[in-house]
């Protein structure tokens, strides 16, 4: 059985955990690629809400296997008490594998990550200051530790040593910190080895071998195209890659096995942290889209930005995913609008683009070109086929999927496991 593949197609919170959840029952596996503890994911089941920001959203899924690929960075205290949280509640974690090359959090990146944004003053990137950047350049630089270092105490210090030996020139010389000494952080992760060591696996060989037997692997990137630290508006991105080339990466499944790219959508646009936003809203509209549609960091708190549907961005996100199918979130929001603005082209400084500007200097000075739709002002909670939605709202949906470039194959209208429209199946059958 092919690979699917989950990604956000805007800025993050797009309600990728809705829609892993949906496929929860088709799914034998849900990996996590991607990322640290700088996102999450909230998935309502049975009016219970649960949040998660490490863990693969399928592990609220009964029998669906979790998994956390090599491409995720890990604070393995956040992990334990977001294990902790979910077992109180009653979910089971006992099935969740941990990939041995994944990356650790270490005390010294979130240190590092919160100086250096201060120090930036107002030129910050708008960070969570969990650490998840610097983990990723210590990875890159081939100074970072392994969750496999756990087991291996003497590597584990030779390694934490030669990463040390940097970062307290960086603290005690350019931030005036504190040093931090080795055996505080050696003696802080092996206070977490047994706790971990049943859940370590080679997920990569675990993974293709479940697909040698046919089963379902749903590849769940978290944060979002446009977040991208290749294809996202750099430099305000995270320190991964999200998109959909990211999944075989942060996974170890290769390509060739991935036979769907699903693209989740807002049906309007949000961001949060700093950064270019053409269709950001600084005016009621933009607080009614925000108190209506709960838009608060599922991570951090922080209010997100709102702004009207975005279809530019939309369309680049096809093209750098290569999306097969899309999923349409919080179509109910906008219920209440008596016209409705699409955003389907830029005017930079007098010219129009129909695509993504080349260059961060034209993205910046980017103005939407808007369309306008009718509104519509019942309340569609209860529709169950796209038949039963208001004839704006169908309107709505069929000139998005127009600009987008890829179908829409199923449309959320309320924030419940069971407030979604069906149109088409986006598991294939076996």
């Amino acid at each position: 059985m092919p690979a699917i593949v989950l990604v956000g197609a805007q800025w993050g919170d797009e309600g990728k955990g809705k829609v892993t959840d949906l496929l929860g029952s088709s799914v034998d596996y849900c990996v996590r690629y991607q990322g640290g503890n700088n996102a999450g994911h909230t998935v309502v089941v049975d009016g219970e809400s649960y949040a998660v920001h490490l863990l693969p959203s399928g592990v609220i899924t009964p029998g669906c296997v979790p998994v956390i690929g090599n491409g995720v960075v890990v604070d393995p205290a956040v992990l334990l008490d977001e294990i902790a949280m979910l077992e109180a509640r009653g979910v089971s974690t006992e099935r969740l594998l941990i990939s041995a090359n994944a990356h650790l959090i270490a005390p010294y990146h979130a240190t590092i990550d919160k100086v250096t944004e201060r120090f930036l003053g107002k030129n910050q990137i708008g960070t969570t200051g969990r650490g998840i950047g610097p983990t990723y350049a210590d990875k890159v630089n081939r100074v970072g530790v392994r969750v496999q270092d756990l087991f291996d105490p003497g590597i584990l210090r030779q390694k934490v040593e030669g990463a040390l030996d940097q970062k307290n020139h960086l603290l005690l010389k350019v931030y005036n910190r504190r040093a931090i000494t080795v055996n505080e952080i050696v003696d802080g992760f092996l206070r977490y080895a047994d706790a971990l060591r049943p859940k370590v696996a080679d997920t990569s060989a675990v993974l293709n071998t479940a697909l040698d037997d046919n089963k379902v692997v749903l590849l769940e990137g978290a944060q979002a195209t446009m977040l991208d630290v290749d294809h996202g508006t750099y430099p305000f991105v995270t320190s991964s890659n999200p998109t959909a080339g990211g999944a075989c990466i942060g996974s170890g499944v290769g390509p060739t096995r991935i036979d769907r790219v699903v693209g989740v959508l807002k049906a309007y646009t949000t961001r949060v942290g700093a950064g270019p936003f053409p269709t950001e809203l600084h005016d009621a509209d933009g607080q009614h889209l925000r108190k209506v549609g709960g838009e608060y960091g599922v991570t951090t708190g922080r209010p997100r930005r709102c702004g009207w549907f975005d279809a530019v961005i939309a369309k680049y996100s096809t093209r750098i995913n290569g999306f097969t199918d899309y999923f349409l979130t919080k179509l109910d929001v906008l219920s209440g609008f008596e016209r409705v603005p699409i955003c389907v082209a830029y005017d930079v400084d007098g010219v129009r683009h129909d695509e993504m500007p080349m260059t961060q200097t034209d993205f910046h000075h980017a103005r939407p070109i808007f369309e306008y739709l009718d509104g519509w002002w019942e309340d569609i909670s209860g529709c169950r086929s796209f038949e039963d939605l208001p004839k704006a709202a169908q309107a709505y949906v069929k000139r998005l999927e127009e600009l987008i470039g890829a179908p829409v194959a199923g449309v959320g209208v309320g924030p419940g496991r069971d407030e979604v429209i069906a149109i088409r199946e986006l598991v294939p059958a076996a």
